[in-house]
């Protein structure tokens, strides 16, 4: 639990100086979205290319780790939507409320993932890391977008050829696909060593940005399904993942990466999609700042319940 906790707590120190440095306005707020910008479509995806490029693949249960994922994503999708058809159509403002409390549930944080994997599990964890944001990123994309579009409160209809569009060019795709490309291929030690360099600054910058995109100040005004949603993620999706791993059969550090998939933080992208569909926007930047709070307690809790079973 120790060991946990000392590779943990870096992450969420890097978070808080993020939040400061963007209180303060030390570092200005359009040099955040640059951060994001650079972390995300370069700095990121050099690091996953970096990860897989040279990873003994043949060691990784793709098919058990695969199904965990999958099923515990569409096991908690169905619960929620059955929860929104018996009781959550009764609350006012309940399509888009419901909206961001699913995208809540469902989707993660993949930088606060491979940041905690990494310093705990080495490259054979960051491995099956980035093989989770290739099934998960494609899959918990269309699902937002169909529930946005069902309960959100736009009347854009939603663009299912741009979204298939974004998914095929979404550069985390694109890095686990180039990865397991030049797996196969063989890369040479002067590109290796210039996509390590790349990939080796991007996660110092992604926890950041995570900090600078918290927001406190919103949280009053949905108390019961702020609530709701941070407990969804936190808990209900780990528990899901660890009842399906029991029943797959997933053991050693695949399950323990599949349960830490399952245990981190909402996407922060989750509140752009919000905004953009119809979604309670407040209310998803609230669930996203007060998952990344409470993860501080739930994720140690369950890596630690992960390496126990």
């Amino acid at each position: 639990m120790t060991t946990t906790l000392n590779a943990i707590a870096p992450i969420f120190l890097i978070i808080a100086i993020g939040y400061l440095l963007f209180r303060t306005r030390i570092v200005e707020e359009s040099v955040w979205s640059a951060i994001e910008h650079i972390c995300f479509y370069l700095l990121f995806p050099f690091l996953i290319i970096r990860t897989l490029s040279r990873a003994n693949l043949g060691s990784v249960p793709v098919l058990d780790f695969m199904t965990v994922l999958v099923v515990a994503i569409l096991g908690m999708s169905t619960l929620l939507i059955l929860i929104q058809a018996i009781v959550w159509k009764r609350f006012p403002q309940s399509g888009p409320s419901f909206s961001s409390v699913f995208q809540g549930a469902t989707r993660f944080h993949g930088f606060v993932a491979i940041a905690v994997i990494g310093p705990l599990y080495g490259d054979d964890g960051v491995t099956l890391a980035a093989l989770a944001l290739a099934i998960m990123i494609p899959l918990l994309n269309v699902i937002s977008v169909v529930v946005l579009s069902i309960y959100g409160s736009s009347d854009t209809q939603p663009d299912f050829v741009g979204v298939a569009k974004k998914i095929l060019t979404n550069p985390l795709i694109i890095a686990c696909v180039a990865g397991l490309l030049l797996n196969w291929l063989g890369v040479p030690d002067i590109l290796f060593d210039a996509i390590d360099i790349i990939g080796a600054g991007g996660l110092g910058l992604a926890l950041l940005a995570v900090g600078a995109g918290m927001k406190l100040g919103q949280a009053a005004q949905h108390k019961m399904l702020l609530t709701i949603g941070v407990l969804t993620r936190l808990i209900g999706m780990p528990v899901i993942v660890i009842a399906m791993s029991w029943l797959v059969g997933l053991d050693g550090i695949a399950r323990t990466v599949a349960i830490i998939a399952g245990a981190v933080p909402t996407a922060a992208s989750a509140y752009v999609m919000a905004r953009k569909m119809g979604g309670n926007a407040e209310l998803m930047s609230s669930i996203v700042t007060f998952q990344v709070i409470v993860a501080f307690v739930t994720l140690p809790l369950f890596i630690y319940i992960a390496e126990l079973l």
